[in-house]
Formats: C-alpha cells, sequence, structure tokens
C-alpha cells in the first residue's frame, strides 16, 4: 500500500472507523525511542506513551528482535496444549515481582476482568461467602476499562450512561478516604478492594502518603483481598518498579498490562499466591491468546529492559526535573501540578475560553504530544527512556507554549 497523507488518514477513519475516539490532529507513521513521526516527516516528542504502554520507548531495538526472532517460529497454540515458551515466561515474571503464581492475559481490561473473578471464587472457596453474594468494593474516580462489568464499577457517566444495565455486586468508596473503606469492608461479603495506586485517566490523583499502607492493613484486617491495578501505573512509569512500591505494599493480586509488551503486542497478566490462584480450576476461565509464545518472548525481553536500563530510577530523577521546572513557569492557565516519576498532570484552568484541549494542540504544532483527560487536566507521560537533555528540550516546548497563550 502507499504511503498516504495525514489527511486521507484522518478522513479514512472518520469514514470506516467507529467514532469511539477524540483524537489529537496528528497522525503517526513512524516511531524510535521518545520521537514520533507524521507521514510528512514532521517530528515530535511522545508524550503520552501510547497511555504509557511504550515505557521502553518506541520500537526498543531488544523488545523487536525477540518479536522477529519468535514470530518465525511458533507464534500460537492455545492453550490445549503446552507450548516451550509460556514455563519459561510464568517463572520469570512471578520471581521478577516476587509472587507464586500468574495468569497470563491479553489486554488490562481481560487483567481486571480476571482479577475480579479471582476474588468471588476466593470468597465463596475460601471465606466462605455464600454463593452469589461476593461483592468488590472500588474506588470513585477509577478507570479499570470499558467492559460491562468493569463500567459498573466506574463512577464516569461517559464511561457506564446508556450501557446499562449495571452489573451487579460492586460498591464505591471515595477515593483516599480510608475510614470510607473500612466502613465498607466491614461486610462479610467483601471479596476484594480494587484499587489504583495512583490514578491516572483521573488525571494522575496522587493519594496521601500511608494510604496504600493503611489500605492494606483494613484489608488484611477484614480478610478481604487488596487488588492492585498496576496497569497503567506499573512497570517502572512512576519511579519505582510498582507504583505500591513507593510504600512497601505488596497486593494480594496485581494486575499488569500495557508496558508489559513494550507496546509491540497486548500483553496482561495477573499475579497472586498459589492459595488464591489455584481457586480458579481448568476450564472456569482463560483466553485462546493468553500466554501465546510470541507474547512470552516479547513479556520477558519488556522486563528485561526496564531492569538493565534502569528505567524506574531514570523515572525517578527526570519526574523531580520535570514537576520543579513545571511549578516555575508562572501563568495564570497552570492551577497544580501533580503526578510522580513521570507520570504527571497539569491542571488548566480556562482562559478566554482556551482549555486543555487548545494547549494540547498548540503543544502539537511546537513539536510535542500529549493529551488532555477530562476536559481540563493534560497528562504529561514520555517514554522512561528520555534523557536530561530531552526533558529539559520538552520543558522549554512546554514553557514558550504556555506563553504562546
Amino acid at each position: 500500500m502507499t504511503k498516504i497523507s495525514s489527511k486521507m488518514a484522518m478522513e479514512l477513519e472518520s469514514n470506516y472507523g467507529a467514532h469511539n475516539y477524540h483524537p489529537l490532529p496528528v497522525v503517526l507513521s513512524k516511531g524510535e525511542g521518545v520521537y514520533v513521526w507524521d507521514p510528512e516527516g514532521n517530528r515530535y516528542f511522545d508524550f503520552l506513551s501510547a497511555y504509557s504502554a511504550v515505557n521502553q520507548g518506541h520500537c526498543h531495538p531488544k523488545i523487536i528482535n525477540a518479536l522477529k526472532e519468535q514470530a518465525e517460529i511458533l507464534t500460537l497454540t492455545s492453550r490445549a496444549f503446552y507450548n516451550d515458551c509460556l514455563g519459561e515466561y510464568e517463572k520469570f515474571i512471578t520471581e521478577y515481582f516476587g509472587f507464586e503464581m500468574v495468569l497470563p492475559m491479553n489486554t488490562g481490561a481481560e487483567g481486571v476482568e480476571t482479577a475480579l473473578k479471582l476474588a468471588r471464587k476466593w470468597g465463596y472457596d475460601k471465606k466462605g461467602i455464600p454463593q452469589d453474594k461476593a461483592k468488590i468494593v472500588a474506588c470513585s474516580g477509577n478507570f479499570h476499562g470499558r467492559t460491562i462489568a468493569i463500567i459498573s464499577m466506574s463512577t464516569d457517566p461517559d464511561c457506564f450512561k446508556g450501557y446499562g444495565p449495571k452489573a451487579e455486586g460492586f460498591g464505591i468508596v471515595e477515593y483516599d478516604n480510608l475510614e470510607a473503606l473500612e466502613e465498607a469492608i466491614k461486610d462479610p461479603n467483601v471479596a476484594g478492594f480494587i484499587v489504583e495506586p495512583i490514578q491516572g485517566e483521573a488525571g494522575v490523583y496522587v493519594p496521601s502518603e500511608g494510604y496504600l499502607t493503611k489500605a492494606k492493613a483494613l484489608c488484611e484486617k477484614y480478610n478481604v483481598l487488596f487488588i492492585a491495578d498496576e496497569v497503567q501505573s506499573g512497570l517502572s512509569r512512576t519511579g519505582k518498579l510498582l507504583a505500591c512500591d513507593h510504600e512497601g505494599v505488596k497486593p494480594d493480586v496485581l494486575i499488569l498490562g500495557k508496558a508489559l509488551s513494550g507496546g509491540v503486542l497486548p500483553i496482561s497478566a495477573v499475579l497472586s499466591s498459589k492459595e488464591i490462584m489455584l481457586c480458579i480450576k481448568p476450564g472456569e476461565h482463560g483466553s485462546t491468546f493468553g500466554g501465546f509464545p510470541l507474547a512470552c518472548k516479547v513479556g520477558i525481553a519488556s522486563l528485561e529492559v526496564l531492569r538493565d536500563e534502569k528505567l524506574a530510577e531514570n523515572a525517578e530523577k527526570l519526574g523531580k526535573i520535570f514537576r520543579s521546572e513545571l511549578e516555575n513557569i508562572n501563568h495564570p492557565m497552570i492551577e497544580l501540578v501533580r503526578g510522580k516519576g513521570l507520570l504527571n498532570a497539569v491542571v488548566v484552568k480556562p482562559k478566554e475560553g482556551k482549555t486543555a484541549w487548545d494547549v494540547c494542540v498548540a503543544l502539537k504544532d511546537n513539536g510535542l504530544l500529549a493529551k488532555p483527560t477530562h476536559d481540563h487536566i493534560i497528562r504529561f507521560a514520555p517514554p522512561l527512556v528520555m534523557t536530561e537533555a530531552q526533558i529539559r528540550e520538552c520543558m522549554a516546548i512546554i514553557k514558550k507554549t504556555f506563553d504562546e497563550f
């Protein structure tokens, strides 16, 4: 197929694709490291990282080589048979994160669904919850995906309005509110508490220090599984391997996705103990592609890159520089700066009818791609392979852009 222009690419998507996204008006045709290019050859800094799926940078050579090598040998077997890659990957990832067992899936939403089913099954088999009475408690402002079950615990009307009826068995408590959490999980029918250690889609909300530690202690007190959704906040993004590591909290159930493949293909995983994981029996849950050979080799390579290139440490260092520089920009549109590592956000106050969307369009015109969330917040999350020189160049672009307003 011949190379198409940006205009033609946008027209094709508009005419033939469902309108379930509202992209920034830019077409991407090539990526390398922290950079992406449009069909016309214009280069941009990527400050979304495919919603943190390309923490290792675009087209990381080690990950791409792992993909190429395995693609020529064996790609898919289904779980009807054993394959010679899955066990190696399962051993690697469980030892890497310090868990006993893993259940491999594909997308982040599938990982969340798996964790919900696992918590319910554990609730019936181990906690003794009466059949069909298990409850999962989630937080206001959460974003765990868009399946029917997941949107049933959402507080965002964009996610659930027009898609009811909601599934039963979910309760909502205010994020970062321990009193509300304790009141909810006193109910003996609560099997699990699912939480994002930092709420990404909600606008990079960082909870109070000690929240995760105390929430985990409450879960232990009331025999409730602490389920950490680290699909976006995990894998070195916040300056630690997991966002839970900032408080030394080990979840009972850990959900991973996105950067688990370095952005090469969909890979997710749910990690837990044998006691919890073995509640699911053969035939009760699975996926044709979950744990397929190609994913296993890519997953190992992606995790090795995070470790060997010390990307968590780099995110921690550059994140401090980034927030410090942002906070020093004295501009009436910048209301608040928050984040950890290289997961950051700016709360934007509209000025003369100009909103976060207008700022992002202007940033694009100046060579940097970021995306608004909830109309008034801009999330800044570049690939973790970024250098200090590059982050300072990007800060100059961001400052220049705000000055233009």
